[in-house]
C-alpha cells in the first residue's frame, strides 16, 4: 500500500491497524498517528494484538515490514505493507508523532564501534603489527557472545555514556543555563 493510499483509507475512516515494526526507541522518535508498537522480533508472539481487521505493518523503509509480512503469512491474512515506510509518509508532508527526543538506539551504537574497532584492527594489523589481529578478532567473539546470551558488554558501556544519559530539560527548553532545570 502507498502512502497516499493509507492516507485516504485514514481520513474515510476505514477500519485499519497500523503496526510499526521498528524498535521502540525508534518508534519514539517518529510514527504515524495512530500505530501501535510491535517490534519485528515481538511479532509473532503478539499476533493477537493485531486485532482481526485488515492490518498495515510500517517501519522506516519498508525492509522489516517485509518481513513482518512472511513471518505473519502463516497465521494471518488481510496483511499489507506501507511502501516506502515512515520515510515516505514524511516526505509526502503527512504528520508523524515524535516522543522521544531523536538519538540512535543503542543497537546502532554498537554496530558503529564494533565495526569501527575492527576496521581499525585490521589496518594495524597490515600497516604495524599483525598482532593487532587479535583486537578484530576480540571484538567477533564478543558479539558472537553477545548474539548467544542476549547480554551485550559493549551496549551497557555504551548505555552509560553521557550522550545516552537523560536530557535534564528536553528540547522545548528555552533555558540555556545548565546549572537550572526548566522542567516543570
Amino acid at each position: 500500500m502507498n502512502v497516499s493510499a493509507l492516507r485516504r483509507h485514514l481520513e474515510e475512516g476505514a477500519p485499519i491497524r497500523l503496526v510499526d515494526v521498528r524498535s521502540g526507541s525508534e518508534y519514539g522518535t517518529g510514527h504515524i498517528p495512530g500505530a501501535i508498537n510491535i517490534p519485528l522480533e515481538q511479532i509473532e508472539a503478539r499476533t493477537k494484538d493485531l486485532g482481526k481487521g485488515e492490518v498495515v505493518l510500517i517501519c522506516k523503509s519498508g525492509k522489516r515490514a517485509r518481513m513482518a509480512t512472511v513471518l505473519l503469512e502463516p497465521c494471518r491474512t488481510g496483511v499489507a505493507v506501507l511502501e516506502g515506510g515512515t520515510d515516505a509518509w514524511t516526505e509526502a508532508g503527512f504528520p508523524v508523532v515524535a516522543s522521544l527526543t531523536t538519538r540512535w538506539s543503542l543497537e546502532r551504537q554498537v554496530r558503529l564501534a564494533a565495526g569501527l574497532i575492527v576496521a581499525v584492527g585490521v589496518a594495524l594489523s597490515v600497516l604495524v603489527s599483525s598482532w593487532w589481529v587479535y583486537l578484530a578478532g576480540f571484538i567477533g567473539l564478543g558479539l558472537t557472545f553477545a548474539g548467544l546470551t542476549d547480554f551485550c558488554p559493549m551496549g551497557v558501556l555504551l548505555g552509560k555514556m553521557p550522550w545516552n544519559g537523560p536530557r535534564a530539560c528536553g528540547e522545548a527548553s528555552t533555558n540555556r543555563d545548565d546549572t537550572k532545570c526548566c522542567c516543570p
